[in-house]
């Protein structure tokens, strides 16, 4: 018993190493692929506690969460022929863990990012060559983001990669300039310049029109109003007269002689109204008829 006690040792010692190389654990958020002999024998392997064949299999774990590309100035030309500097960023996932094994060269994320990578600005060119500046400033981020992962998805697939979400974070124009001339920033501001000068004088011819719309109008109103009010000043004048004749025949009617005499001071008042007036008359003229006869009572 005791001769053998060294090589009842050696067998438990073996056989706790085999029992623990057939052991292994994938975390949460990870999936992983058993390879026997450099052969993908199990796939997509679940969170949890697993068994494997001890020595000749190996275990490759992968994160199965978000993860994100980014890429910074890249050159796209518009429907404008306009140049434009991207910054974009790409939010990705492993779809399917043995392709993406295969395809990314043993699963390297740089290499799988390599392919990803013209995948994602072949799509993204494609939408800005068709689209004008204007366009992708206007755009709605919603509208964009569908489009750009729906295509991006269609290549992404044989990668075994789920793109989530694409976003481009910045549009700049490219601050360089082309045999001497003015920079494409320039020109673009003079041409959003030449533009809104368009615009507005537009607007301001519109605004001419209306006014001159308006004023005529206006002017159109003031005649109608200025009319009415003639007409109605007219009734009131005529009214008026016809009651002062009416007075002034029942005040003449009623004392002839005193309606004369007042009608000779009104006369009075009026021609001697500025205090300067000369006048040269016959003494014996109507005009000083009640003179007379007041110097002839005294």
């Amino acid at each position: 018993m005791t001769r053998h006690l060294p090589n009842l040792l050696l067998g438990g010692a073996i056989a706790l190493v085999l029992a623990g190389g057939s052991l292994y654990t994938v975390n949460q958020g990870e999936s992983a692929l058993v390879l026997r002999l450099g052969e993908v024998v199990q796939e997509d392997v679940q969170p949890g506690l697993r068994f494997k064949a001890p020595l000749i299999d190996t275990v490759r774990t992968f994160d199965r969460r978000l993860l994100t590309m980014t890429a910074d100035n890249k050159r796209y030309l518009t429907s404008e022929q306009q140049d434009v500097q991207v910054d974009y960023f790409v939010a990705w996932r492993i779809a399917n863990v043995a392709q993406y094994y295969r395809a990314a060269g043993g699963g390297i994320e740089d290499q799988a990012m390599t392919r990803l990578s013209p995948i994602v600005e072949d799509a993204l060119r494609n939408l800005i060559n068709r689209s004008t500046l204007r366009q992708l400033a206007e755009a709605g981020r919603g509208d964009v983001t569908t489009e750009l992962v729906a295509r991006i998805n269609k290549g992404a697939a044989t990668l075994g990669i789920e793109v989530a979400d694409v976003r481009i974070k910045r549009i700049d124009l490219p601050d360089d300039t082309s045999g001497g001339g003015e920079s494409v920033l320039d020109r673009v501001y003079n041409r959003m310049r030449a533009d809104r000068q368009e615009v507005a004088t537009r607007t301001r011819a519109e605004g001419q029109e209306r006014a001159e719309k308006i004023r005529a109008e206006a002017d159109q109103q003031r005649q109608v109003i200025l009319a009415n009010a003639e007409r109605d000043a007219a009734k009131v004048r005529g009214g008026g007269d016809a009651r002062a004749a009416e007075i002034y025949a029942a005040a003449y009617g009623g004392d002839p002689e005193f309606y004369a005499f007042h009608r000779s001071l009104e006369a009075y008042r009026g021609a001697l109204a500025d205090g300067q007036t000369t006048l040269v008359l016959d003494p014996d003229s109507e005009f000083f008829r009640y003179f007379e006869q007041a110097r002839g009572n005294r």
